[in-house]
């Protein structure tokens, strides 16, 4: 019964609640905003500090789910999506927004009970600017969508700092940075090779709009600007040398993978499953560059 109230379908599954949640992408959103919290100059309680991890997992998947609600029609025509809950008739999409509605809500007010009004007015702030500004937005309006649209995912850190400190700080702000330059490149990465879902769908990326080329050029650039950006903590002084170096070579390599997307011709041949492979390959690797990047952030603070 409580299945039915909530929207779920025939053959609905706990499966299909959580893909709305956006399980891969919550990874890295938890995981930076963990890294937040840990290299905060003050300590939760850990009981606290895992609930406030909660909060920002449930928020990230709150989003999500509601993003899946408002892209529906969207999802239904482009392949890589077709399958989620929503257009797959799964779930309805009143379950889903209802789902994604009461979740937000819920990670704001336990954020708020558990740690401080600061935290809980970012991640709020966080979830309406991915809904509102983003999806809502920018995603259906302007090739830039994913550059402005991005901050939306540079919020953890600040979160998680907040979180435990009841401030925001100089070091947050720079991994919000970080992240927010980080994001272009890696979205646009993955746009490169999805360009025919969304040109099929009318969302207006980048390589939809100005061409593969341009895109190419566009992703070699941000790589370029964020090595010196991710490279600010330490020379603030705010993080030590593992994170220097760490940063600097992370940096190079993410440059290296980007300068061959940009040389890259594979898009100009027929044989799709080598279309595009250096751009596939930088997505991949932009995954891992953020993680190393950020756990070295930890490990500098912890050693």
């Amino acid at each position: 019964m409580s299945g039915v109230l909530l929207g779920a379908q025939p053959g609905a599954t706990a499966g299909d609640w959580l893909a709305l949640l956006k399980p891969r992408v919550m990874t890295l959103v938890v995981f930076t905003g963990a890294i937040g919290l840990v290299i905060a100059p003050h300590r939760l309680n850990p009981v606290l500090a895992l609930t406030a991890i909660l909060c920002i997992a449930v928020a990230s998947g709150a989003a999500g789910a509601i993003n899946m609600w408002y892209d529906r029609d969207i999802d239904a025509v482009m392949k890589r999506t077709v399958n989620r809950p929503i257009p797959a008739g799964r779930i309805s999409p009143a379950g889903a927004l209802g789902y994604g509605i009461v979740l937000a809500c819920a990670a704001v007010v336990v954020m708020a009970m558990a740690t401080n009004l600061i935290a809980a007015a970012v991640l709020a702030l966080s979830i309406g600017f991915y809904v509102f500004i983003y999806t809502m937005w920018l995603k259906r309006s302007t090739p830039q969508n994913i550059v402005i649209g991005g901050a939306a995912g540079a919020f953890p850190p600040v979160i998680g700092w907040a979180a435990a400190t009841g401030s925001i700080g100089v070091l947050p702000l720079l991994l919000f940075a970080i992240v927010f330059f980080w994001t272009p490149p890696h979205f646009w990465s993955l746009s490169l090779y999805a360009s025919g879902d969304y040109a099929r769908a009318g969302v207006p990326m980048l390589p939809v709009v100005k061409g593969a080329r341009h895109t190419r050029v566009c992703i070699m650039v941000y790589s370029l600007v964020l090595l010196p950006i991710s490279l600010i903590p330490y020379i603030l002084g705010l993080m030590g040398p593992i994170y220097g170096v760490t940063a600097l070579a992370t940096g190079l390599l993410f440059a290296f993978y980007c300068w061959r997307v940009l040389y890259d011709r594979q898009d100009a041949r027929g044989n799709s499953l080598t279309r595009n492979a250096p751009a596939r390959a930088a997505f991949k690797y932009s995954i891992l560059y953020l993680f190393i990047l950020f756990g070295a952030c930890a490990a500098d603070r912890l050693l």
